[in-house]
């Protein structure tokens, strides 16, 4: 069963931004994806989130017993690119955020076509339920949003949208206490974000402000001064991302993390994590079917 909520305060400044962005971003077929020249950047970032959900799948199966139930927090879900992951990984139910109220009406929507062709095959399996709130995760309380407000979560996923939130130290904690406030004891927080000493050195580098190519730019607004929170630049990848985001301060993120009552496990660049997983035999098969960041995991104590 999938429900969904919403939350029509008037989004502003930076935040309104973004949810135009992404509100605007038109969905294209798998044939038009195909013909992108960022397709094998996505099939790459793909990979580095099938591999990264797998495996913390698989600790909590390890921890509670592969006939548990398994609750998961997609917070930046937008139009659903990993639901087929959560199928995959054979959870229990979902709930699904994002700013952007058109993803989240195209996420549900591929979400029932999802359940629609799962019933059409013969050896279906289970699928998951699901929920869908549209609301700016780095300034209201999902809590509050649930169906069941008493729902504890074994994994919380933030895929390429955390830095959004480091645009102010409340918007950060917000976010992380979105992601944390229901995780259970030895749940985990995941995540995808941009490396910004990687982004810092580059434009430090560079003649001007910005760094990149006639795919993808990023544009930072001086060389002299980052602060911990609200260091904007814009980034432009084709067909995709054309809007603000901020400069992650990974040490602020630690420090949030544990006054939310979590901890470190790892954090690893994606040339890292791609050459440690990919000799696996399911980093191996998901390579064969798809022909300067980071990974990174939070563990509640």
């Amino acid at each position: 069963m999938a429900s969904s909520s919403s939350n029509i305060q008037q989004e502003t400044g930076h935040s309104s931004v973004v949810a135009q962005h992404y509100n605007q971003l038109e969905e294209k077929g798998r044939a038009a994806r195909a013909e992108s020249r960022i397709f094998y950047l996505r099939n790459f970032n793909n990979w580095i989130k099938s591999m990264l959900i797998g495996e913390f799948l698989q600790r909590v199966k390890e921890d509670k017993g592969r006939e548990a139930e398994i609750n998961v927090l997609d917070i930046g879900a937008g139009k659903g690119g990993d639901l087929l992951k959560w199928k995959k990984g054979d959870i229990n139910h979902l709930t699904c955020a994002d700013i952007a109220g058109t993803s989240m009406e195209q996420c549900q929507q591929r979400y029932r076509d999802m359940m629609n062709r799962n019933r059409r095959q013969r050896d279906r399996g289970r699928c998951f339920t699901a929920e869908f709130i549209t609301a700016d995760c780095t300034k209201v309380n999902l809590k509050e949003k649930y169906n069941d407000p008493s729902i504890q979560f074994d994994i919380s996923s933030i895929q390429f949208s955390f830095h959004y939130c480091f645009e102010s130290l409340a918007q950060a904690e917000c976010m992380i206490q979105n992601a944390a406030e229901c995780l259970r004891p030895g749940g985990y927080l995941i995540g995808t974000t941009p490396d910004a000493n990687d982004i810092v050195r580059r434009v430090n580098e560079a003649e001007g402000l910005s760094f990149g190519n006639d795919i993808f730019s990023v544009t930072c607004e001086s060389k002299d001064s980052f602060p911990i929170f609200g260091a904007k630049y814009d980034f432009h990848l084709e067909g995709v991302v054309d809007c603000p985001e901020f400069l992650v301060y990974f040490p602020a993120v630690e420090k949030i993390a544990e006054e939310n009552g979590l901890k470190l496990v790892y954090k690893k660049r994606f040339e890292e994590f791609f050459y440690e997983y990919k000799t696996t035999e399911n980093g191996k098969t998901l390579l064969s079917k798809m022909h300067a960041l980071e990974v990174s995991s939070f563990c509640v104590n």
